[in-house]
């Protein structure tokens, strides 16, 4: 019996020790070391990404001048956001619209991804009579989601060339993507940067330019507001179509061209359906940039190597991707294309294209090399011999002005900044005044 005890004894002891040990064990996994941490590792390319987009480093810099400065009244022709309320007549619509969703008969869900039948016509008959049908157009929040979407559509394999400088979307993306290798010092490796400088009118040789899967570009750019003629244009498509390449061309200031040499969509181009895909938005056009709509055009024409129509592919990523734009704005924007909207629209158009008129003509008279601002509703100031991140310093220390510096658009903007038109009248002529005084006639 006590041979019997001893064993009991000596079995529950081990047990303890066992236990022990195995708390012992739980401890170690819960380290404090570890809280917060997964065992997922980061997406290497965001890593290739410089410190943060460029608009929200803008902001930062901005945030920080005015908290050394807390009087300062800050003016912003930085960012290209709208300034000036909706039209009436737009606004309108979606506030019926929005009511009506209150309503039995007026209440409605999921609509097509694709956009609403009313809109894709209206787009169509206004902006591609006898270009384009209905059903190639793509309503969705805007171009920057969708070159997004886009990007992904094309995958990591394919390779890119973009305009130099140009909107920071098309490089980031792809970086994002995996399209590309690390960042060098002016850019990233594995891009094709097509550089345009006053010496080549805004234009890449593209004689120069090797092949790639896809092709960036924008007409009026941005950010130097140039826009591309017809010639320029022609070239470039007959680029795409030697290479086999994908054009990806970017028409959100479209409305802004005053040169009838200008054309105001690249479907205007014989041959332009094979090829190209088109993106646009209301944005810039009726303030849309807090509303989100816009469009992208994938012509029928256009098919992958295989044979296979682009458009499928589209129409895939937006249906698995996207639930389609609110139908609120929607309503917004079939009313932006109706006679008194589209009435509103041009006049808001043309009441920002008179303030790039007016910066540019301040810095033409203070004897700034100046750009843009005729077709466009940008204006790229040249600052000779100067880093542009200065330069921006220098002006937003002096004149308490916020622009954009141009090496955050590509390497090719080094020494210029970008002036932008959006804003109230008030304030356009409120920074003019302020230039005048920082710089005067120096140049």
């Amino acid at each position: 019996m006590a041979q019997a005890l001893r064993m009991r004894q000596s079995t529950a002891a081990a047990a303890g020790a066992a236990r022990t040990r195995r708390a012992a064990v739980v401890r170690c996994v819960a380290a404090p070391e570890r809280a917060g941490t997964v065992n997922v590792q980061r997406n290497e390319n965001f890593g290739k990404l410089r410190a943060g987009y460029l608009f929200p480093e803008i902001a930062r810099r901005r945030r920080a001048h005015q908290e050394q400065h807390p009087d300062a009244k800050i003016i912003s022709l930085g960012i290209g956001d709208t300034t000036e309320p909706l039209p009436k007549f737009i606004a309108d619509a979606m506030a019926k619209a929005a009511a009506g969703l209150a309503t039995r008969e007026g209440y409605s869900g999921y609509g097509a991804e694709q956009g609403q039948g009313a809109l894709r016509e209206a787009v169509a008959k206004t902006f591609y009579t006898n270009l384009r049908t209905a059903d190639e157009i793509f309503i969705s929040d805007g171009s920057k989601c969708d070159i997004a979407r886009l990007q992904m559509m094309f995958g990591a394999k394919a390779t890119v060339a973009v305009q130099d400088p140009s909107y920071p979307v098309y490089v980031d993306t792809s970086v994002m993507m995996g399209m590309t290798g690390a960042y060098n010092g002016t850019g990233f490796d594995n891009i094709v940067y097509m550089e345009c400088k006053p010496e080549n009118d805004f234009f890449p040789d593209l004689s120069k330019v090797p092949r790639t899967d896809v092709i960036f570009f924008c007409s009026p750019n941005n950010p130097t507001g140039a826009a591309a003629t017809r010639a320029q244009l022609t070239q470039l498509v007959n680029l795409a179509k030697k290479n086999g390449s994908i054009l990806v061309y970017d028409a959100a200031y479209a409305l802004y061209i005053n040169n009838p040499d200008c054309p105001k969509t690249i479907y205007e181009i014989p041959g332009a359906d094979e090829v190209a895909i088109e993106t646009c938005s209301f944005s810039k056009y009726a303030g849309f940039t807090g509303v989100r709509l816009g469009w992208t055009v994938v012509p029928k024409a256009l098919k992958y190597s295989d044979g296979t129509p682009v458009s499928n592919d589209w129409n895939r990523m937006m249906t698995t991707c996207f639930n389609g734009a609110s139908n609120i704005v929607q309503a917004g924007g079939l009313a932006c294309l109706q006679g008194e909207g589209y009435k509103e629209m041009i006049g808001l158009v043309d009441f920002y294209k008179e303030n790039a008129a007016i910066l540019r003509k301040a810095f033409e008279e203070m004897g700034f090399k100046v750009y843009g601002g005729r077709d466009a509703p940008y204006v790229w100031v040249g600052f000779p011999g100067k880093a542009s991140w200065d330069v921006f310093a220098e002006i937003l220390e002096k004149c308490n002005i916020v622009t954009t510096p141009g090496s955050g658009f590509g390497p090719a903007g080094e020494g210029f900044v970008r002036a932008s038109a959006f804003g109230s009248r008030e304030n356009i002529l409120e920074a003019v005044e302020r230039f005048k005084q920082a710089y005067g006639k120096q140049h």
